[in-house]
């Protein structure tokens, strides 16, 4: 009993880590996206010097881009995992407001972080996608984690399936 346990967990986090690494395309896709293209346009430039708001959001521009590419991709994640990896039938609105708490614990601390380290080694080419990759692995991680025993606890594998 026990070594089917082990099997299905270890089958469940392979499962969750492709499903995240669909995800980390989503999301390392729309942040090159925006530092490499929507950074470079007058657009942005014109709204930094008529808006000193956006400025002062956008003077390291990693925590704005990260977090738009975060949530894109905590969408997806979310919706495959429940579905696919934990196969819950679990309230929907009460799972996500759990997924919300961990993210409004998460999403701060490795922006700050991230700010941080970016502007710190601002000189190391690429850094930006550096600490991205990190941070994705340490979402990862966590993630799993918050969901194996908080989100889904005790509602693993109750979706009925559907009859063709």
């Amino acid at each position: 009993m026990e070594q089917s346990n082990k099997k299905k967990n270890a089958v469940q986090a392979v499962k969750f880590a492709l499903f995240s690494c669909s995800a980390g395309v989503i999301q390392l896709g729309s942040f090159t996206l925006m530092n490499e293209v929507l950074l470079k346009t007058d657009f942005i430039a014109r709204m930094m010097s008529e808006h000193p708001g956006f400025a002062k959001i956008m003077q390291n521009e990693y925590g704005p881009i990260y977090l738009i590419a975060l949530i894109l991709s905590v969408l997806w994640n979310f919706t495959i995992n429940r579905k696919f990896t934990f196969k819950s039938a679990a309230n929907i609105p009460i799972a996500m407001l759990k997924v919300f708490g961990y993210y409004l614990v998460f999403t701060p601390v490795s922006t700050i972080i991230g700010n941080y380290c970016t502007a710190k080694f601002a000189s190391f080419g690429g850094i930006e996608y550096v600490v991205l990759v990190i941070t994705m692995l340490c979402n990862m991680i966590t993630e799993f984690l918050f969901c194996k025993f908080v989100v889904y606890r005790n509602q693993e594998n109750t979706a009925v399936k559907e009859k063709k």
